[in-house]
């Protein structure tokens, strides 16, 4: 397998912290925007889409803040990377922004970022952001 690329995507949401916080880490929430259906079983979060399932291991959450996930099959295979949604709130301005972290495929680096950037657009508009 070849090695994977971190990126970091900044979004800016018009939405309070608690609010776009229980839509990155409850399962309705995230069924909402990221998956078909996302089900929590003692911290091991099952995403839907399109009939395949993938199981993610939470590894911290801060309310308000963040939450970091562990693809079970990075896990399995000794692999470190993992998939975090953090908000960032400036001081000054208040306004928020979503940090999303993950760690792609070197040749799907573009596609990623695509993918994200449609999965974040649906969440921005649920928030009416």
């Amino acid at each position: 397998m070849a090695d994977r690329e971190k990126i970091q995507l900044e979004y800016i949401v018009k939405s309070s912290p608690a609010i776009l916080f229980n839509r990155l880490s409850t399962p309705s929430g995230l069924s909402e925007w990221f998956a078909d259906n996302v089900n929590n079983k003692k911290g091991i979060y099952s995403f839907f889409w399109d009939g395949s399932e993938e199981k993610a291991k939470m590894l911290g959450k801060k309310a308000d803040e963040f939450i970091k996930f562990r693809w079970l099959y990075d896990e399995e295979d000794g692999n470190d990377y993992f998939f975090e949604f953090r908000i960032i709130v400036d001081p000054l301005t208040k306004e928020v922004a979503l940090v999303v972290t993950d760690y792609v495929e070197e040749d799907e680096v573009d596609e990623s970022k695509q993918l994200w950037d449609t999965q974040v657009d649906e969440l921005l508009t649920l928030l009416g952001s």
